[in-house]
């Protein structure tokens, strides 16, 4: 299909699997949490939590219903991704193929009071912050995480915040998401959505009919708009 070109008035960037890949330490969170939690299916789990807040995740596979244990649990299970990222070996948090040039590129427009783009992230604001630090991407002053919504991903509600963060309609947001769930939450905010396949199968991906899919970033252009707004070139194979 070659270069689609379109111009968008601010892009609001989901986090892990979107930016970073916290793979290796969300898996051995998850292995901790079994030796409190005895029965957990630690694959069935990988298949379908991502993307998903940790409190919601949690109160599904742990059965938790205190909203108190829930937001201690929720702290520990976010501390343990980034302190077993990088424990036996395991790589650690690391930046995604393409966000580089696109993060460089946009850093300028990173503050308010009109800031041209955000991150909007299922995790909490402590790990998000840990895990942006880690991959070297400054954290935009729009910056949406777990806390900040009563219903997360896959509602609309975190794109819209998203967007009212930018000061912006969410019709003229462009959402990047790498989880169905996300997908989902962008599209219902009324949001254009760059899939990426990164951490879902193409499949997986093409239920939710993101706009644009693509394998990851590295297909993705964006320039800072001369009066505004975010230039954007995808390349679709």
């Amino acid at each position: 299909m070659g270069a689609i070109t379109f111009h968008v008035d601010a892009v609001l960037f989901d986090m892990d699997g979107t930016l970073v890949d916290s793979t290796a330490g969300v898996i051995g969170a998850w292995e901790t949490f079994a030796e409190t939690y005895s029965g957990l299916d630690i694959q069935k789990i990988l298949n379908s939590a991502h993307g998903v807040r940790t409190v919601d995740n949690l109160r599904k596979y742990c059965g938790l219903t205190s909203e108190a244990e829930l937001e201690k649990e929720a702290a520990r299970f976010e501390e343990a991704i980034v302190t077993s990222s990088t424990a036996n070996g395991r790589k650690g948090i690391t930046i995604l193929p393409g966000v580089r040039p696109i993060i460089d590129e946009l850093a300028p427009g990173k503050n308010n009071p009109k800031p041209c783009w955000a991150i909007v992230t299922s995790a909490t604001r402590a790990y998000a912050s840990a895990a942006l630090e880690i991959a070297g991407i400054p954290i935009p002053d729009a910056f949406v995480t777990a806390e900040d919504v009563t219903q997360g991903k896959p509602y609309p509600d975190p794109y819209l915040l998203g967007a009212q963060k930018c000061g912006v309609s969410p019709g003229k947001c462009l959402v990047v998401e790498d989880a169905p769930s996300g997908v989902a939450s962008g599209l219902t905010a009324g949001c254009a959505v760059i899939g990426l396949i990164t951490s879902h199968t193409k499949e997986q991906m093409e239920v939710k009919r993101p706009t644009y899919l693509v394998e990851n970033l590295s297909s993705v252009s964006m320039k800072m708009g001369a009066n505004g707004g975010i230039d954007v070139v995808v390349n679709i194979d």
